[in-house]
């Protein structure tokens, strides 16, 4: 029950303040210059992403009325906020572009164009690429107003243009214009272009301007009064709650199809657009005032991810080699390793090559009869996939969990689990009404005892069975044939098969069955121990904190006098520096590897318990997904956990505290001159690599 005391940031409010912080470190001088601009990639990709998904649900309130517990007035209160919110971002992201990212880019001898008038040295050049490489991909069309228009696909920039007829008299209100739209042909070329150095310079150039330069020639026999760049964000998001399960693949597909048309969510245009082109656009598209969004010369900045280096390797972030685990290069095979003792893997610091070697190894053993594992999201030509193809071609019994509900991924599980179908692989699909987010690995064992059917080895994640995102997430695996543990994991798998469920979870907790009572249980303890005279103490690092039932257990527990803190990347709902949340801080890292593991801590006693899990403290990954949070009963992985938070929560380099107004406020700034100076990541691998004697 809620407390009315209590208060809340808004989701989605709270989720711009992270991007904002993630759009902070391309202001940051101390990177290199490439490391900066992917960080203006990110913060594109994660806007766009945030218009197709959430910004979408809050203008199907206001068509539907009521989809989610919202009234159509603070649907639109909240519509108008996010949009005053980028609006004012996009300003700074372009400033920092223009006064930061192009010096700094032009100092280190790299020219990228930001107009369509060519040095005269590029004249040529630019005319020949755009007339052999360009031209023939162009399709400008007419808009009428009243009339069947081109449709404007999703996500992709068009150009649109107001001509005037040679000798014809021009008109303030644009109304002797014919106006045309283009789409950028960027599948068929690449956004940037890369012209002849010139003396010590390298120029590149955006397509973008490279069509502009070259305009006259595709119109000729017409003024061009004004080119200017626009887009599109559609609706991208889809619901299969109360759908029948049957054929569910085909759904799922036909609905992924379907996003490309879906309802405006986002109209961008370049700000300098006039009024009387925009009100026309505005009027032959159905563009709603709420969705306008002005912006830059230049969208779909996410595209600088892909920006040309012709200087190389010194402009570049260098991140260092993955440490090695030496109970795992001691003896060749990993599972007899694991038959003595647990291995805790700390992905991108430790190799992912050590959960593919299990699995492969897993695939030839011969005392190996079987392999489950849950798949959300894979890598296209997954390695971890090809391990359990061999496995089920010698002749392993090998059965998948598929979530086809994984957002974005959901062909890419499609084409692996059809895959894995032909070799033999036993696939299981989604479950009805719930996403499986758990990241679990099951490998058993013949056993010869009829009493104790369940041995072999398991692998628990708070991250994908993904070797690629693994190069760049920051996440926890642990290795394991603790033979309880893996009976809880056999009854995890029970349920996804859908089978009856006959048994208590005695070790991991798992969402829809012991998890919520678990975790109230375990922060009502911490209450429990300060009232007792005794210390209180909690330590959560999560991707995102929503759920009003545990923000409410939180802040009930500060209110009691438990120490809290948090370790919030993204989404945060509670509010610190509040009289029921004085003695809860909420840090946020943002640095070169997403900080993505999720780990709970309670000092329970002096005992010290400690949970890994998949599962962010989300109302959907806590009541609509099936979640498993495991512990780690080992004293000396604990430990090793225990000081990575507190070297996290030490950072006064890339971590901010997150205010009451979501301000992120640098901890750097805050410290004293003669403090050291402490940089998680960099301390995070420095300690695993003191701790392992390399």
């Amino acid at each position: 029950m809620e407390n009315n005391q209590y208060s809340y940031f808004k989701r989605d409010i709270s989720w711009l303040s992270f991007n904002y912080r993630v759009l902070l470190e391309a202001k940051d001088e101390r990177l290199p210059i490439y490391e900066r601009i992917k960080f203006l990639s990110i913060y594109s990709s994660n806007l766009e992403e945030f218009y197709k998904i959430r910004v979408s649900g809050y203008h199907s309130s206001l068509l539907e009325s009521i989809k989610r517990e919202e009234s159509v007035e603070e649907a639109m209160r909240t519509i108008v906020q996010i949009n005053s919110e980028v609006t004012v971002q996009e300003k700074e992201y372009y400033a920092i572009f223009n006064n930061m990212i192009l010096p700094e880019l032009k100092r280190n001898g790299i020219v990228l164009y930001q107009t369509e008038k060519v040095e005269p040295f590029h004249r040529a050049y630019v005319e020949k690429y755009f007339n052999e490489e360009v031209f023939p991909y162009l399709q400008p069309m007419i808009i009428m107003k009243d009339d069947i228009h081109s449709f404007i696909q999703d996500g992709r920039i068009y150009q649109v243009i107001n001509l005037l007829k040679k000798r014809k008299k021009k008109d303030a209100d644009g109304l002797n214009y014919t106006y045309v739209i283009m789409k950028i042909p960027y599948t068929k070329i690449p956004r940037f272009i890369e012209l002849p150095a010139n003396g010590s310079n390298n120029y590149i150039m955006f397509i973008d301007d490279v069509i502009k330069a070259n305009m006259q020639s595709v119109f000729p026999g017409y003024e061009i009064e004004g080119c200017f760049s626009i887009k599109i964000s559609r609706d991208a998001d889809f619901s299969l709650e109360d759908e029948d399960q049957k054929d569910i693949a085909e759904k799922i597909l036909r609905k992924v199809r379907k996003r490309k048309i879906g309802a405006v969510t986002r109209f961008q245009y370049d700000k300098d657009m006039p009024d009387y082109f925009l009100r026309y656009l505005s009027e032959a598209y159905e563009i709603e005032e709420e969705e306008l969004l002005p912006s830059g010369r230049y969208l779909n900045l996410a595209d600088l991810a892909s920006l040309p280096n012709p200087v190389g390797d010194s402009l570049k972030q260098k991140l260092p080699q993955p440490l090695r685990v030496p109970e795992l290069e001691t003896n060749t095979s990993i599972l007899r390793v694991l038959r003595k003792q647990d291995v805790l893997l700390h992905f991108p610091y430790q190799s992912f090559d050590y959960l593919l070697r299990f699995l492969m190894q897993a695939a030839f053993d011969p005392k190996v009869i079987e392999i489950k594992v849950t798949q959300y999201r894979v890598a296209e030509n997954s390695a971890v996939i090809n391990s359990l193809i061999s496995a089920a071609k010698n002749g392993k019994k090998v059965t998948v969990f598929v979530e086809l509900k994984a957002r974005f991924d959901e062909e890419n599980n499609y084409l692996s689990s059809e895959l894995m179908q032909q070799a033999g692989v036993k696939i299981i699909y989604s479950l009805p009404g719930l996403k499986v987010h758990a990241k679990l690995a099951y490998v058993r064992k013949r056993s010869n005892n009829p009493d104790d059917p369940l041995k072999g080895y398991a692998y628990l994640g708070t991250g994908n069975f993904n070797e690629k995102t693994a190069r760049i997430y920051s996440d926890k695996g642990l290795l394991t044939s603790n033979k309880e543990i893996i009976k809880d994991i056999d009854e995890v798998f029970r349920v996804l098969e859908g089978k009856p469920h006959t048994y208590d979870f005695k070790h991991l907790l798992v969402t829809q069955f012991n998890m919520l009572p678990e975790i109230y249980r375990m922060i009502e303890q911490e209450i429990s121990h300060v009232k007792e005279g005794g210390i209180g103490r909690i330590i959560l690092k999560m991707n995102s904190l929503e759920d009003r039932g545990m923000i409410n257990a939180l802040y009930r527990a500060s209110e009691a006098g438990v120490k809290i803190d948090l370790i919030i990347r993204g989404i945060c709902c509670l509010i610190p520096n509040q009289p029921f949340s004085k003695n809860i801080t909420v840090t946020r890292i943002v640095d070169a590897y997403l900080e993505h593991a999720r780990v709970w801590y309670f000092f329970h006693g002096g005992e010290e318990s400690i949970y890994l899990t998949s599962a962010d403290w989300m109302e959907r990954n806590l009541h609509r997904r099936i979640e498993v949070a495991f512990p780690v009963y080992s004293e000396s992985l604990k430990r090793q956990i225990i000081d990575i938070l507190n070297i996290q929560l030490a950072d006064n380099q890339s971590a901010v505290w997150v205010d009451e107004n979501l301000n992120n406020l640098f901890k750097r700034e805050l410290t004293a001159p003669d403090e050291p100076h402490i940089r998680a990541q960099q301390a995070i691998y420095d300690y695993l690599k003191k701790s392992t004697g390399q």
